[in-house]
C-alpha cells in the first residue's frame, strides 16, 4: 500500500469519525459507513437512510440530550395496582379546536397537524397561542418558515393587538431544545418540522432522517418536561403528511386540515388521538380576523333552495361524536355508449355498487346514464350509512321528481337489497327533529320506540320498501 493510499484512507476515516453518521437499512437494520444503492447485508435496493452514530455508553446517547432520560428503572406492576387518573386538559379558547383535541391540550402531549399550504394552520395555531397566553399560560411559537416580523404582521392582521406570545425564529434543533429548557413554556408550536435540522446529521432539512430525528428529540423533550408540543407538517400532492410514516406513530394526536382554499370553510379532522375520539371534526370559517368556529355546521352543508329540487336528499351523518346534516346531490343525464360515474366526497367504488343494487332490487336502471354524486360543502363522507340517501337522490334525479320538503334518510344498503342499521340512530333523528325536519326514512332497527315530536318516521327493511315510501309521499 502506497503512502498516498494510506493518506486517503486516514482522511476518510477521520472525516467519518467527525461527522458521526452512518447509514441504516430500513429492512434488516444493518449499517454501512457510506451510502450504497444496495444494502450489503440483505441486498435490498434503496433502503439505506442516514442516521447519527451512537458513541460511548448510555450517558452519551443522542436521545439523552440535556434532558432527563425516560428509560428509568421501574418495577413490574399489575393493571389493578396502577392508579389511573384522567388527563387534565387545558382549553385553547376555541371550542371547535378543543372538540377535535378531545377537550383541550394535555401536558406532555405531542400534536401533529397537516394541511395544504395557505389553508390556515399557522393562523389557527397563532390564535390558539394568543388565547392561552391571555389565560395565563407561558407559550412559545417557533417559526422556521417566516421571520419574527412576518409573524408579528400576521398577528396584527388577525387583530391580536398587544399579544405577549413569545416568538423564536430558529431551525436548529439544539437551539430550540435549549430555548424550551430555558423558557419552560406550557405549549410550544414548531412551524414546521420539515424546516428543523440537527447538527448530528449531515443531510438537508426536510429529509427523512432529519424529520425523524428531530421529531424524536422533540417528543422526548415533551414527555420529560411536560410541555405540550404542536408540530406543523407539510403534505404531499396526495394530501398525506410528508416525511416518514413513523412520525404519525410517534405523536399522540394527528390532525388534518380539509377544505378548498377557495372556500371560506375549513374542517379539522382528528385521524389519531390518544386522549380523545378519532374522526372528530371541527368546523371553522375563514374571516378577515382569522378562523372562527362554526356553532351549527349543519347549516353549511344543507340545501339553500327555497323549494325542493330533483336529485337532492338530506343525510344525517356521524362525524366522531357529532351528528351532522349534509345534503347529497345527484345528477343523472344521458351518457351515451360509455357512461361516467363520478362522486365528490363519497367513495366512487361504492357508488358503482349502489347503482347495481338499485337496478337489481328496485328496478331503477342507469346503465346508459351519466351519474354524478356530490356531498355539498366539501365534506368527505366515509361511513356506509350514506347509501340510502345516495340511492334516493339518484332516483329523484332520474325521474325528475323532488323529494318532499323536510325529508331525510340514512342507512347502509347491502348487496342483497337489505337496509342495515346505522350506529347511534336515535341521536341522528333527534338532531334532524331539532333542525325542523318532518319526514325520515330509516332502517327498521333504528326506529325509536317512542315517537319523536314533529318527525314522521318510516322504517324500512329493504330498498324496494324505501322506494315505495318515497312514491307514496309524492
Amino acid at each position: 500500500m502506497t503512502k498516498l493510499q494510506k493518506l486517503v484512507i486516514c482522511t476518510v476515516i477521520s472525516r467519518m469519525a467527525k461527522d458521526k453518521t452512518i447509514y441504516t437499512c430500513t429492512e434488516c437494520g444493518g449499517t454501512s459507513p457510506k451510502w450504497l444503492g444496495k444494502c450489503p447485508h440483505c441486498n435490498a435496493w434503496n433502503t439505506l437512510i442516514e442516521s447519527a452514530a451512537e458513541s460511548g455508553g448510555p450517558a452519551k446517547n443522542r436521545y439523552s440530550s440535556q434532558f432527563q432520560s425516560l428509560a428509568k428503572a421501574s418495577e413490574v406492576t399489575t393493571l389493578s395496582d396502577i392508579e389511573a387518573a384522567d388527563m387534565e386538559r387545558t382549553p385553547t379558547g376555541h371550542e371547535e379546536l378543543d372538540r377535535v383535541l378531545g377537550g383541550g391540550i394535555v401536558e406532555g402531549g405531542v400534536v401533529l397537524i397537516g394541511g395544504d399550504p395557505g389553508i390556515g394552520k399557522s393562523t389557527l395555531l397563532l390564535q390558539a397561542l394568543d388565547s392561552l397566553q391571555r389565560a395565563g399560560l407561558n407559550t412559545l411559537y417557533v417559526t422556521g418558515e417566516e421571520s419574527g416580523a412576518q409573524v408579528a404582521l400576521r398577528s396584527r392582521r388577525l387583530g391580536l393587538d398587544g399579544s405577549q406570545v413569545k416568538v423564536l425564529a430558529e431551525i436548529q434543533l439544539e437551539k430550540i431544545l435549549a430555548t424550551l429548557e430555558a423558557t419552560q413554556p406550557a405549549i410550544a408550536v414548531i412551524d414546521s418540522i420539515q424546516t428543523v435540522y440537527s447538527d448530528q446529521l449531515t443531510s438537508a432539512p426536510g429529509s427523512v432522517a432529519q424529520v425523524r430525528e428531530c421529531a424524536a428529540h422533540l417528543t422526548r423533550a415533551a414527555k420529560s418536561t411536560g410541555v405540550c408540543i404542536v408540530l406543523v407538517g407539510h403534505v404531499t400532492k396526495e394530501g398525506a403528511l410528508a416525511g416518514p410514516r413513523v412520525l404519525e406513530h410517534m405523536v399522540d394526536t394527528v390532525l388534518y386540515f380539509e377544505g378548498d382554499t377557495h372556500s371560506s370553510f375549513r374542517l379539522v379532522r382528528a385521524i389519531k388521538n390518544r386522549f380523545g375520539a378519532v374522526n372528530e371534526i371541527g368546523v371553522f370559517a375563514m374571516t378577515e380576523k382569522g378562523l372562527k368556529g362554526v356553532a351549527n355546521p349543519s347549516a353549511i352543508f344543507l340545501s339553500q333552495h327555497s323549494e325542493p329540487v330533483p336529485g337532492s336528499c338530506v343525510l344525517v351523518t356521524l362525524e366522531g361524536t357529532r351528528p351532522m346534516l349534509v345534503e347529497i346531490q345527484a345528477l343523472v343525464d344521458n351518457g351515451g355508449p360509455s357512461p361516467r360515474r363520478l362522486s365528490v366526497g363519497l367513495d366512487r367504488d361504492r357508488l358503482a355498487m349502489l347503482l347495481a343494487v338499485l337496478h337489481r332490487h328496485a328496478g331503477v336502471a342507469c346503465m346508459d346514464q351519466d351519474v354524478f354524486v356530490n356531498a355539498v360543502g366539501g365534506v368527505r363522507i366515509s361511513e356506509p350509512a350514506a347509501d340510502l340517501a345516495v340511492m334516493l337522490a339518484i332516483t329523484s334525479s332520474l325521474r325528475g321528481k323532488p323529494l318532499p320538503k323536510g325529508f331525510l334518510a340514512f342507512g347502509e344498503v347491502g348487496l342483497a337489497g337489505e337496509v342495515r342499521p346505522a350506529p347511534r340512530g336515535q341521536e341522528r333523528l333527534k338532531e334532524a327533529a331539532k333542525l325542523g325536519f318532518s319526514v325520515a326514512v330509516v332502517p327498521k332497527a333504528n326506529a325509536p320506540k317512542k315517537p319523536i315530536e314533529g318527525l314522521t318516521i318510516h322504517a324500512v327493511e329493504r330498498v324496494e320498501e324505501a322506494m315505495n315510501v318515497v312514491r307514496s309521499l309524492g
